[in-house]
């Protein structure tokens, strides 16, 4: 499937994604990416239609041939103080700051956003598999979390969180009953700690 370029191809367009929301533990990690108009790769799409060996054989030629991107991240910590959503906002905002010069507009996957003053954005649910920018932010937000869960995993291999990468699977779920929360928990979350 051949992904749309831009919205508007007279404007500096950014994608923005995030990774790790529905996650137990561990940071939720955004991307931010401005692409050249001719950027293209024929396997690009929203990650979570490729294999872990395609999204990294992709990410660096993202970060080589991107006009600029940068990476968000937000804590577990600040997760449970602020929630997911404006986490999820937060961490694009951070992204977008990562980036040497303001975009002109920015293409956010999903329906909603915390807007940036004077940068207009689009919304778009499923924007992973419709633009280019946006699915090139999937692949790096997901692959940095992927790489901060094994981080992680190395202190706490009880949890798992090197195959499951912070999702509630059944094994992480019943390694939280046994072990508890970690400092990587996000203690808000049912499923860390039954409320």
């Amino acid at each position: 499937m051949l992904l749309s370029r831009y919205i508007d191809d007279d404007l500096r367009e950014c994608g923005c994604d995030e990774a790790g929301r529905g996650c137990l533990a561990g940071p939720v990690y955004a991307a931010a990416v401005i692409l050249p108009a001719d950027f293209f790769l024929p396997l690009l799409n929203d990650s979570k239609q490729l294999s872990e060996k395609q999204r990294y054989s992709l990410r660096p030629i993202i970060e080589a041939e991107a006009i600029a991107w940068g990476i968000g991240i937000v804590s577990a910590q600040e997760i449970d103080e602020i929630n997911i959503l404006r986490a999820s906002f937060l961490a694009m905002h951070r992204a977008i700051d990562q980036l040497p010069f303001r975009p002109e507009r920015l293409l956010i996957d999903g329906n909603r956003f915390d807007p940036i003053e004077g940068i207009p954005h689009h919304c778009i649910v499923g924007g992973d598999a419709r633009y280019r920018s946006i699915a090139a932010a999937s692949i790096l937000a997901k692959t940095y979390r992927d790489d901060e869960m094994l981080r992680l995993d190395t202190d706490f291999p009880v949890y798992g969180w090197k195959q499951n990468k912070g999702y509630p699977s059944p094994s992480h779920k019943s390694a939280i009953r046994v072990h508890g929360a970690s400092p990587h928990h996000r203690l808000t979350f049912r499923g860390v700690t039954e409320k």
